[in-house]
């Protein structure tokens, strides 16, 4: 064994699973589909990480709901499917940098405790989440993202090429998981259910990844 395959040995096995990166499912809430124009309504994450016996679980859950930015557009059919109401008196909304802060705090700890370098978004058509992502940051001028600015994971593509399924909801049935309708389509849900559904296929692909064969160092 070489003295980088030593140590690459010696990292925590979220290190070494995906090449430095963390991944950490996010979903997004939105008021449409323009992330430069509509507001960012409710953002979710959940971490993830191996247990004792090798196979990656749900770690760690938080969402926001998020005040709408000035000058947001909020379309009425959005509202209709995600069933949020921006101007409820009740809704505990944070303004868009206090949310992201929160968020970013989280996945920055667990960067640092399993060894990596940065975080990877993991998503249900993920470039969609990590478009309003990156459009927030750059309104809030946040300096510092844990997150990777353009790769991410997706798990419409994932589960399409796995289980034969790119819609999240009949991709969960098909891996064999619960779904709520009811309670499809808040931030919170989505994520957690992206995430079980993410867990499941790195888990089964775990024999072949296994088997493969040592690289030679980039």
């Amino acid at each position: 064994m070489t003295d980088i395959q030593s140590s690459e040995s010696a990292l925590p096995m979220m290190a070494q699973r995906f090449r430095g990166f963390l991944p950490v499912v996010v979903d997004v809430e939105t008021g449409g589909f323009n992330n430069a124009t509509d507001a960012l309504l409710e953002i979710a994450a959940v971490t993830v990480d191996f247990n004792a016996d090798g196979e990656l679980e749900l770690r760690e859950s938080v969402s926001y709901h998020v005040e709408p930015f000035e000058g947001a557009n909020i379309e009425p059919a959005s509202l209709e499917v995600n069933g949020i109401d921006p101007h409820h008196p009740l809704r505990p909304a944070l303004p868009e940098r206090e949310a992201l802060a929160r968020v970013f705090r989280v996945v920055r700890t667990m960067v640092k405790e399993a060894g990596c370098k940065r975080a990877v978004l993991v998503g249900h058509n993920a470039h969609f989440d990590l478009g309003f992502l990156n459009a927030a940051i750059a309104r809030t001028g946040i300096k510092r993202s844990p997150f990777h600015p353009f790769s991410c994971f997706d798990t419409a593509t994932l589960a399409g090429v796995a289980l034969g399924q790119t819609v999240l909801r009949r991709a969960a049935t098909a891996a064999g998981m619960s779904w709520d309708n009811d309670a499809a389509h808040s931030a919170r849900y989505d994520t957690e259910q992206t995430a079980r559904l993410f867990c499941t296929i790195v888990n089964r692909f775990r024999p072949i990844y296994e088997n493969i064969p040592p690289l030679p160092q980039d």
